[in-house]
């Protein structure tokens, strides 16, 4: 009997372990989604006010700090079969309200170091 009982549970659960599929998970994107061709617009002394509309305003402004912005995003997937998760970031910091340095995930373009009053 205590066999019997073991089996019927241990079947039970190799069945269920089936059914991992059949139930959806959506993805949970969060943050500001960033595309390589809107990083590419970005030059060096570019106002504040350039930048958020070239890239909008960054999710995260350091409190202590007016001067660093932090554009992330991060993707949760729901279910493996759709990729991996993964977390992108750009972090610009400010010199005197103009663009300074920019740091992250993308590439900078070669035309970065060129401001936009020289072009």
């Amino acid at each position: 009997m205590k066999y019997k009982s073991l089996l019927v549970v241990l079947f039970t659960s190799v069945l269920l372990s089936g059914c991992v599929d059949w139930i959806y998970r959506i993805d949970v994107p969060q943050g500001n989604f960033l595309e390589q061709k809107n990083v590419d617009q970005l030059r060096v002394q570019m106002t504040k006010e350039q930048v958020i509309y070239v890239l909008g305003k960054p999710v995260v402004q350091d409190s202590f700090d007016h001067d660093t912005w932090y554009y992330v995003y991060e993707m949760k997937r729901g279910m493996r079969k759709r990729g991996e998760d993964f977390r992108k970031e750009l972090i610009i910091q400010f010199n005197e309200g103009k663009v300074a340095e920019v740091t992250g995930d993308f590439e900078l373009p070669e035309e970065f170091n060129t401001p936009l009053d020289e072009i």
